[in-house]
């Protein structure tokens, strides 16, 4: 894969992907959100494991467990190093701190909230670099380019729209 070397070559690399019609992002905004909330029900049903000693639990957590890998697996579909396991933890990541800086909204601390919504966003980010192929993994560290930054966040701002049908 080639380097994006600078802002121009992200948006060109966006309109490519959204022009090539392989690719519905607005189902596959939906899916990782359902994959995230699978994680949740994975956890959920662990400590309920735990917690209550019934091991029917975690059979449970079996059930949901294969269903989440079926799904992430028609997102992440060629596996390199260990991107399967970036993008599950990725998600993960995400939905929790949403979770969390809802709870904190709630609480009244609307500026530790929104620093929160935005480490959600940016991992979130990060998630669709790798699903899209942007980007290397080795790449995602890189912020920007020598004559123009760009974030990542300009991913999920140019591509993914779940409005967009």
């Amino acid at each position: 894969m080639e380097k994006i070397k600078s802002y121009e070559d992200l948006v060109k690399r966006v309109e490519a992907v959204k022009n090539s019609g392989q690719v519905d992002l607005s189902t596959e905004e939906d899916l990782s959100i359902a994959i995230m909330n699978l994680v949740s029900l994975e956890e959920h049903f662990f400590f309920t494991a735990s917690k209550t000693g019934k091991d029917e639990y975690l059979d449970l957590l079996s059930q949901v467990r294969e269903v989440r890998k079926n799904l992430l697996g028609g997102l992440i579909d060629k596996h390199e190093g260990e991107t399967w396991c970036i993008s599950k933890h990725l998600l993960a990541t995400t939905m929790r701190l949403i979770e969390v800086g809802t709870k904190l909204r709630s609480d009244g601390k609307k500026d530790l909230a929104k620093e929160t919504f935005q480490y959600a966003y940016q991992l979130y980010s990060l998630f669709w670099a790798l699903r899209l192929k942007l980007m290397n993994v080795s790449d995602l560290k890189e912020k920007a380019a020598a004559d123009q930054p760009w974030t990542l966040k300009d991913i999920v701002d140019k591509m993914v729209n779940c409005c967009d049908e």
